[in-house]
C-alpha cells in the first residue's frame, strides 16, 4: 500500500507554487563538466539545497519527482531574443518554456514594453521564462544624448542596453565609436550592461577597444583571426553565439504560438521563413549581387576560432535571435554548435557562459548549491547528442514546477518509472 501511494505522488503534476522539491534517480549534468549518473537533487525555498551521487533520504515536507530515465540540466538560457507582447504573447511564452528555456534577454525594443512583458511574467499572467529587459540606446546621436538615454534607463530600473549596432564593413566609423564610448562610460557609473551587435571581425574589435565586454553576434562578414580571437579573450569579452545566423532552416514545420511560421515542403528558409540565402539580413554577395549564404560559415568557425583563444573557454555564449518554433529553433541553433563543439562544450555555452552573459553567473547556469533552481529534466541522455536536449518534459522555475508533461499515473498507482 505504501509503495502504491508513493508512487502516485512521484508521478502526481506538481503545484507550481512548490519551491521545496526532490529530484530523485537522476542523471545530473552539472553544466559544469560534472556529470552524476544517478543522483538526487534537493530544492528549498525555491534555490538549490544539496546535489548529491547517492541514495539519500529525503526530508518530510517535500514533493518528490522521480527522475528514473530523465537527466536534470540547468534551463536553457537565451542571451539575446527579440520578445514583443501581443495576442499570442501568451502561448509563446509558455511554448519558451515547454522547449526549456527558464531565462531569456530580451534583445532590443522599448524599454517601458520589454518591462511590462518582463512584468506579465512576474506576475504569473503569462507562464514563461524569466524576461530580462533591456532598453534602446541609438548609436547615431551625440555622445552627450546617449549619456543621457543611459541615465534614463537607469531611472527605469533597466540593466541592458538593448543591441547597439555598429556600422560592419568596413568599419564602424569614428563618430559611431566615440558615442560608443560615452554609452560604455556612462553605462558603468549606473551599472548597466552594454550589449553590442557587431557582425565583422572589424566592427567586435572596433567594440572591444571601446570597452565593451557583451557582444551580441559573432562575426558573420569574414574570418577573424588569430590575433582578433585573442583580443576578445584578453579583454574578458564574451559572444552570445547566434552560431547559426546564416545557417538555412530546411524542410522543418513552424507553427503553433511562434511569431514566425512556415509549412514543412523541404525550401530552405532564413530564420524570417523567406527563401534562403536572398532573405539573410545584410547579405554577403558576389560580384553580381547574389547571396552567397557564406555567413553560416563564417560563423562556426569565428566561433570555434575565440572559444580556443581562451583556455578557460568562457569567450562564447548561447543566443538564437529567432522566433520561429522554439523547438526549432534549439534545433537549429544546437546543429551549427555540434559541428565544432563536444556535447560538454555545447552544456558549458548554454549554461554558465550564457549565465555569464546575461549578467547572472552567481544564481544560474549550473546545478549547485546556493543557485536558483532553475532546472530541466529531459526524457533522456543530452551527453549523447543534440537532440537529447529537445526532449524537455518538466521545467523548474526558481523551484516552481512551471511545466510538466509527464503521463499522469496508471489507475492502480504503480508505474516503472516510480521508485518503490
Amino acid at each position: 500500500m505504501k509503495a502504491a501511494v508513493l508512487a502516485i505522488a512521484l508521478l502526481m503534476p506538481l503545484s507550481a507554487s512548490a519551491q521545496n522539491v526532490a529530484i530523485a534517480n537522476v542523471r545530473i549534468v552539472v553544466g559544469s563538466g560534472q556529470v552524476i549518473e544517478s543522483g538526487t537533487i534537493i530544492v528549498r525555498d525555491g534555490k538549490i539545497a544539496t546535489v548529491t551521487g547517492s541514495t539519500v533520504q529525503i526530508p518530510r515536507g517535500l514533493q518528490v519527482i522521480d527522475g528514473k530515465g530523465m537527466s536534470a540540466m540547468p534551463g536553457f538560457i537565451d542571451g539575446h531574443k527579440h520578445l514583443v507582447d501581443g495576442p499570442t504573447a501568451k502561448a509563446w511564452m509558455q511554448s519558451l518554456l515547454e522547449a526549456g528555456y527558464t531565462t531569456v534577454l530580451i534583445g532590443g525594443g522599448a524599454a517601458e514594453a520589454n518591462l511590462a512583458l518582463a512584468r506579465k511574467i512576474e506576475s504569473g499572467e503569462y507562464n514563461g521564462p524569466r524576461a530580462i529587459p533591456s532598453g534602446a540606446v541609438n548609436l547615431r546621436q551625440t555622445p552627450a544624448d546617449a549619456r543621457a538615454a543611459v541615465q534614463a534607463l537607469a531611472k527605469l530600473g533597466i540593466k541592458h542596453t538593448g543591441e547597439i549596432a555598429l556600422t560592419p564593413e568596413p568599419a564602424p566609423p569614428q563618430a559611431e565609436i566615440e558615442t560608443l564610448k560615452a554609452i560604455v562610460d556612462e553605462a558603468k557609473k549606473v551599472g548597466i550592461q552594454v550589449n553590442v551587435h557587431a557582425v565583422s571581425s572589424p566592427a567586435m574589435i572596433a567594440a572591444i577597444d571601446a570597452g565593451v565586454t557583451r557582444l551580441v553576434h559573432l562575426p558573420n562578414k569574414d574570418w577573424t583571426s588569430y590575433e582578433q580571437a585573442d583580443a576578445v579573450a584578453q579583454s574578458g569579452a564574451i559572444v552570445a553565439g547566434l552560431i547559426a545566423f546564416g545557417a538555412p532552416n530546411i524542410d522543418t514545420l513552424s507553427q503553433g504560438a511562434a511569431p514566425v511560421q512556415w509549412p514543412k515542403d523541404n525550401t530552405a528558409r532564413f530564420r524570417d521563413g523567406k527563401p534562403w540565402p536572398e532573405a539573410i539580413v545584410g547579405a554577403n554577395r558576389d560580384a553580381k549581387g547574389r547571396a552567397t549564404g557564406t555567413e553560416g560559415g563564417y560563423t562556426i568557425i569565428n566561433a570555434r576560432r575565440i572559444w580556443d583563444a581562451d583556455p578557460n573557454h568562457t569567450t562564447i555564449s548561447y543566443s538564437t535571435d529567432q522566433n520561429a518554433d522554439d523547438r526549432v529553433v534549439l534545433e537549429h541553433e544546437l546543429k551549427s554548435f555540434s559541428i565544432v563543439f563536444s556535447m560538454a562544450d555545447i552544456h558549458r555555452i548554454i549554461g554558465p557562459n550564457a549565465a555569464r552573459f546575461v549578467g547572472m553567473a552567481d544564481q544560474i547556469g549550473t546545478l549547485e548549491p546556493g543557485k536558483l533552481a532553475d532546472i530541466i529534466l529531459l526524457d533522456g541522455d543530452p551527453t549523447k547528442n543534440i537532440y537529447e536536449m529537445l526532449k524537455t518534459k518538466v521545467v523548474l522555475k526558481e523551484g516552481k514546477v512551471v511545466v510538466d508533461k509527464r503521463p499522469p499515473p496508471p489507475p492502480n498507482g504503480r508505474s516503472p518509472r516510480s521508485t518503490p
